[in-house]
């Protein structure tokens, strides 16, 4: 057995995914300016890259919920799928109906 689980110990980006998976629709982009020391584009693209594993988990997650399976929690599937809406920049859907663009 091998236990990945230590690859990311020391790592900013790991705990910089929260942005995306915590923070509301556009946030990140303050919460990036507002972070010292500055990200460098290396950092930002590991921590996208833990946001996305973690909101694709969510998603499974949640989706497992929705039908039943052992372990599944459906409330985490809204919040894992607007998180990978603003890693990818898609529109947000407003309760009014309108969109709007996510800044990455």
């Amino acid at each position: 057995m091998i236990d990945f689980g230590d690859l990311r110990a020391g790592d900013p980006a790991c705990d910089l995914a929260a942005a995306w998976i915590m923070l509301p629709d556009g946030a990140v982009g303050h919460f990036r300016f507002a972070y010292r020391p500055a990200l460098d584009d290396a950092t930002l693209r590991r921590a996208r890259g833990w946001a996305v594993g973690r909101a694709l988990s969510g998603i499974l997650i949640g989706e497992a919920g929705v039908r039943g399976r052992p372990g599944g929690k459906a409330t985490w599937g809204p919040p894992a799928r607007a998180a990978l809406r603003r890693l990818i920049g898609l529109p947000v859907a407003r309760p009014n109906g309108v969109g709007k663009r996510c800044a990455p």
